[in-house]
């Protein structure tokens, strides 16, 4: 090891400046995909395709990465140079509104750690020639730092996470709720607020909030919420693949369990719509009651597989002669629940999950009667096709949470139904593995020929969108960000006219 020079002691600051901004970025891609392991590296590859400027600063950071291990001065200006772009790229992903919590300073604790050793190694190598090369291979290779700290995290978290579950557990034996456990690939929180209404009738109950729904959001719910007297409490569980679902029913064990739907949300995670059901359907395994949504050809299938091995099965859906049976009667809802017909009940979105949390009413015993009063004044979940006006006097079709292609094709329907001008405002839909560039090709052609305008927001699925919106009528925008594609419309719609917006990426999507 050597004596740092004057001019490495000018390149250090810079590097490291390139190194912090840069890792806080990926920081922030690792909070945004719940800290699992891969997903820094697979936003790095995005970024670095995201354009002309991000591919060619990507081959400029390699190559300047390789040489700030040559001597001096050839290596020292490389890593200056490094360090200098590091710190604005990837051009476009900022680490706007990551929060510091407890878990993202473990984690970054971890990189530092990881990265320390390495460039202690380093210099102990090549001296100070071999502490700038280092520092510009960490920088560059943030994304797999990063990606190697939440491996290393992984059953860290696991441990730590343990007490509050445990908590969780003594809570609800004390308490003694029934349990309803509610998943699918979409739809949950929608059918979540259905079924909060529905056991409302029976008595005091409960529902995890907002989109709690991992291990430590329920065991949160439990902790803090769950209050003596409470006769039911409803957890929507979440799952990226298998075992999370039975590892959380092993101490939240449903009585109720239902699934809403499978389709390919996640499914670049779960891999096919196979482990997709077959991970979804862990929630049957303690439940002495299934609820499916047998509008869902998976689902009404599973429910032969269920009924066979001895389980009491509910079909719930819009097809006559199931369990539960909702069909549209104009201004509401009617419902056939075990022969029974309940009429009148306010018109709340999405018939399948409405028919979902009757058929779980009918598990537990609820009163049929008072269905109408406990739906009364129910508001449409935020995000989710709330429809508002807007100050310019055009309606606004909010759809923004956790797109998929059946809420999709749902929302161009509510469009449709509008004279006005119709414009539609989308980034896509992600997380569908290889029908990503599918579905969202249909669903450009499908917007194309409902709406007047077809808006695309960002790059994620640009070019299936366009060459889905090509196959109809509607003129084609491009804007780089939402609050560019909003301004736009402000500024071009009026009374009469809708806007639907589909789907609103979260930053760490280019």
């Amino acid at each position: 090891m050597g004596e740092i020079g004057f001019l490495p002691a000018i390149v250090l600051p810079l590097q490291l400046v390139g190194l912090v901004a840069i890792w806080r970025r990926w920081l922030y891609v690792a909070q945004r995909e719940h800290y699992l392991p891969g997903s820094t590296i697979r936003f790095a590859f995005r970024w670095s395709v995201a354009g002309i400027a991000n591919v060619l600063a990507a081959v400029l950071l390699t190559v300047l990465a390789l040489a700030a291990w040559a001597p001096a001065p050839l290596g020292v200006v490389s890593a200056a140079v490094l360090g200098v772009i590091a710190a604005f790229w990837p051009f476009g992903l900022s680490a706007k509104g990551m929060a510091w919590t407890a878990r993202v300073k473990r984690l970054a604790g971890l990189a530092a750690a990881g990265a320390a050793v390495f460039l202690g190694l380093t210099w102990w190598w090549l001296g100070v020639r071999g502490l700038l090369a280092g520092l510009a291979a960490v920088t560059l290779g943030g994304d797999l730092v990063m990606d190697l700290a939440m491996r290393v995290a992984w059953p860290i978290e696991r441990r730590l996470q343990r007490q509050w579950i445990e908590k969780a557990r003594t809570r609800l034996r004390q308490v003694g709720p029934g349990v309803v456990a509610i998943t699918g690939s979409y739809g949950k929180t929608t059918a979540k607020e259905y079924v909060r209404r529905t056991l409302g009738l029976a008595g005091p109950t409960m529902a995890s909030p907002a989109s709690f729904n991992n291990a430590m959001g329920l065991s949160r719910a439990v902790n803090e919420h769950l209050a003596p007297g409470t006769k039911w409490f409803v957890a929507e569980m979440g799952a990226y693949g298998p075992g999370e679902v039975r590892a959380m029913c092993e101490w939240l064990p449903p009585d109720i369990a239902a699934i809403t739907a499978i389709g390919p949300v996640h499914l670049e995670r779960f891999g096919s719509l196979d482990v997709t059901l077959s991970s979804k359907a862990e929630i049957f395994e303690r439940a002495r009651v299934a609820v499916v949504n047998a509008d869902d050809e998976r689902l009404a299938a599973h429910a032969n597989v269920l009924e066979a091995s001895g389980k009491r099965v509910i079909r719930c859906g819009t097809t006559p002669g199931l369990d539960v049976t909702v069909s549209d009667a104009g201004d509401s809802w009617t419902a056939t629940i075990d022969g029974t017909v309940v009429e009148h009940i306010p018109k709340v979105p999405f018939a399948t999950n409405l028919a979902v949390a009757l058929g779980i009413g009918l598990a537990a015993d609820v009163p049929l009667h008072g269905l109408a009063g406990a739906f009364a004044g129910a508001e449409t979940p935020e995000h989710r096709q709330s429809i508002v006006t807007a100050d310019g006097g055009f309606s606004i079709i909010d759809n923004t949470f956790n797109s998929n292609p059946a809420g999709a094709a749902s929302s161009l329907a509510l469009l449709g139904a509008f004279d006005g001008r119709r414009v539609v405002v989308t980034p896509g839909m992600v997380e569908l593995g290889n029908m990503q560039a599918e579905e969202n090709r249909a669903f450009g052609a499908a917007a194309s020929r409902v709406a007047d305008d077809v808006v695309v927001v960002k790059r994620t699925n640009r070019r299936a969108l366009l060459e889905g919106a090509a196959e109809g009528s509607a003129t084609v925008h491009g804007f780089p960000d939402r609050d560019t594609a909003v301004a736009w419309v402000r500024a071009h719609l009026g009374p009469g006219d809708a806007v639907l917006y589909e789907n609103d990426l979260p930053g760490h999507y280019p």
